[in-house]
């Protein structure tokens, strides 16, 4: 994210540091355990394609297109198309982590058929989210050129905040589709006990990214308010 150069000498920079901190180990952590349980075959030997389609089908939803995607850890499931999209590392993988993150994607799938309420918020909010998070901080920046403008730099404040508020949303939709991912895995013939405690640890990790980023969000709003907001015209 761009910062003008005066910002970088502000006592408050050491907040972005955190923050950057914080999303490297996230990432670093989730990325060290996929490759450790990636590494683990499954027993079963289904790969996370077949896995996905089992879970599916298991659930009764009968709608939603199985895609290969490239990348790596790209897995996404789309409500609007109904298309469970699943990376190469994941589609093909036979180990206990691609199917671990394939059943998280279908989780969502759950999700969608059942309606969960927050998910449903979330798809809500992705407009709101998208345009706060572009145009947050030249409004900002606009208001601090119009003389410190209060009203402009308060809808910037809020607009930033409209991006947090949805990552906020985001941490129950994800916690919940692994809640359902390890649940429908303990009870089917996919993965053993001992293969499903694997897949808890990749998910985890995984849901921490989350965390991690709605921290870092959460700090960024923060120096913003004290950049900006404290010192506000009143006129």
């Amino acid at each position: 994210m761009f910062f003008p150069m005066f910002l970088w000498y502000d006592p408050t920079f050491y907040l972005v540091i955190i923050g950057l901190v914080i999303s490297l180990a996230a990432s670093g952590y989730v990325n060290s355990t996929f490759r450790k349980y990636d590494q683990v075959p499954s027993r079963s030997g289904v790969s996370g394609t077949d896995a996905a389609a089992y879970i599916l089908q298991s659930a009764g939803i009968h709608d939603v297109q199985i895609r290969e995607v490239s990348g790596n850890l790209t897995d996404n499931y789309n409500s609007q198309d109904k298309t469970l999209n699943l990376s190469q590392s994941t589609a093909r993988s036979t180990s206990v982590a691609a199917i671990g993150v394939a059943a998280h994607e279908c989780g969502h799938a759950v999700q969608d058929k059942v309606r969960y309420a927050p998910m449903n918020l979330r798809a809500g909010l992705v407009p709101v989210a998208n345009l706060g998070s572009t145009l947050s901080l030249p409004i900002i920046f606009a208001g601090v050129i119009f003389g410190m403008n209060h009203i402009i730099i308060s809808i910037g404040l809020w607009a930033f905040a409209a991006a947090l508020i949805f990552q906020l949303v985001t941490l129950p939709v994800e916690f919940n589709a692994s809640r359902r991912a390890v649940a429908i895995l303990s009870s089917s013939p996919l993965l053993s006990g001992d293969e499903v405690v694997m897949v808890k640890k990749v998910l985890f990790a995984a849901a921490l990214t989350y965390v991690a980023a709605a921290l870092t969000t959460f700090l960024q709003l923060l120096r913003l308010i004290i950049l900006f907001g404290g010192n506000r015209d009143n006129n």
